[in-house]
């Protein structure tokens, strides 16, 4: 069955008052996507080149596509729950459940491995924290639940902390565009001639493509801002502009920052690098920033285990007042939080940690963002595809140019699922089928509640 969009999802119960504003909403975008993985990234793509540059190209024209979708579906249905309701609108409950359901749970799964990257650089700071037996995974579920008693003080509070850690991150990328702006105006360093097309060492179109592949993941979380939209003020035109400019903002950081350190340095100084920025910093500017860039990658990491934390209480709270989840979950704090279902999202969260306790943070980082991304890649041509559905069955508004944006974002969705290779999608498809009794299962604890007999 599908739903009318006015049937979707009940409208929000929420005042205006403690809402998010548009630049929070761009800061939730923002540093969502800006996580720990920047840090790092340069090193993986450095033996691409030219290659890498132009596979973030491919991979930001996809992101923007996928974000001005997004922002054509908030526009017509600025709820809470966002892919949960696009989803719900055109495809019914069942599918709605299954996607929101999968993406739910590699969110705090995801929100797990995000903790424990920032601990791992607050160890730079902490010594002896990484030699204790367990203490990345205890220092994880600490972070974990200061920023939990954080997000249950209400969404202003959490999107304050937001934008505050967003600006700080983005100081070291700031940096490294000054330094490679000076360096070439110099004439201390220059870029490399771009090779010709197809030629040894030059640009390929697999290697373009596994540039793109990698590049993929840094972008996930384009979504964030269309989750907690009744956390937002005026959530119709907001929601589409963070959605907008917080994806092209982050992808024009990552295209210059990594290119620049790719191209300006020798690969094999960036591809054998722990610490890619901070190589940069200490080469163009002073020695020793290591520590510094350590500090700003710990502040990357809480602001978006921040954000993600906000997110992930939104889809249990979106499904229960839609009847798919149990009800239990709808009830929300005097500060209009679903708290319920932050701290069971948090409390799941921990129980990830502890099972792990014994793992090295490399290792549980590692496991924990293979299940992580997978099923944001489902949930994303689920969505998608429901913009198309519900272009055409009148539902939404139309706009020229959006169906063939929309088709477009279709494609390159399916694209990244064939990318992502056989392991990643089998995780998807087995959280897809966990999916499947829990939903009768919820179902029929509702039919119980309503007769009592």
């Amino acid at each position: 069955m599908v739903l009318p969009l006015s049937e979707a999802m009940p409208v929000a119960a929420r005042t205006t008052a403690g809402k998010m504003g548009r630049w929070m909403a761009v800061s939730l975008v923002v540093g969502n996507m800006i996580g720990s993985g920047i840090f790092l990234l340069p090193a993986a793509l450095a033996p691409l080149g030219w290659n890498s540059a132009l596979g973030w190209v491919l991979t930001i024209a996809g992101g923007l596509c996928l974000a001005a979708t997004f922002a054509w579906l908030a526009r017509a249905m600025p709820v809470a729950g966002g892919p949960y309701a696009y989803s719900a609108a055109a495809f019914g409950p069942l599918t709605a459940f299954l996607v929101t359901w999968s993406y739910w749970i590699s969110l705090w799964i995801g929100n797990a491995a995000i903790a424990v990257a920032g601990v791992s650089y607050l160890g730079a700071f902490v010594p002896g924290l990484a030699a204790m037996q367990g203490g990345d995974a205890l220092a994880a579920v600490v972070m974990i639940w200061a920023l939990t008693l954080l997000n249950l003080r209400g969404a202003r509070s959490a999107g304050g902390f937001q934008l505050v850690t967003t600006l700080i991150k983005i100081v070291p990328l700031v940096l490294v565009l000054a330094l490679a702006g000076m360096a070439l105006g110099s004439g201390e360093a220059s870029l490399p001639p771009l090779p010709g097309l197809g030629e040894a060492g030059g640009l390929q179109a697999g290697l373009v493509t596994a540039a793109a592949t990698l590049t993929l993941w840094a972008l996930l979380g384009l979504e964030s801002a269309t989750v907690p939209a009744d956390s937002i003020a005026d959530p119709e035109r907001n929601v589409p502009f963070a959605t907008l400019v917080g994806t092209a903002i982050t992808g024009l950081l990552y295209l210059v920052t990594c290119s620049a350190i790719i191209l300006l340095m020798p690969v094999e100084v960036v591809a054998n690098s722990a610490a890619p920025f901070a190589d940069f910093v200490a080469r163009f500017w002073a020695p020793g920033p290591a520590l510094a860039i350590a500090g700003f990658a710990a502040i990357s990491c809480i602001g978006a285990l921040n954000g993600w934390i906000l997110v992930q209480a939104e889809l249990p709270w979106a499904m229960a007042r839609d009847g798919t989840f149990p009800r239990w979950f709808a009830a929300t704090n005097s500060a209009g939080v679903p708290a319920r279902a932050l701290v069971v999202s948090s409390a799941l969260m921990t129980v990830v940690m502890l099972l792990n306790f014994q793992s090295s943070a490399a290792e549980i980082f590692g496991f924990l963002l293979l299940i992580a991304t997978c099923t944001s890649l489902f949930m994303y041509l689920v969505c998608m595809a429901a913009a198309l559905v519900l272009r055409f069955n009148g539902s939404l508004a139309s706009r020229r140019w959006l169906p063939p944006v929309a088709a477009l974002a279709v494609l390159y969705s399916a694209w990244t699922i064939y990318g992502a290779g056989g392991e990643a999608v089998a995780w998807g498809l087995v959280l897809l089928a966990l999916g499947l009794p829990a939903f009768y299962l919820f179902a029929a604890l509702a039919r119980g509640a309503a007769d009592p007999r």
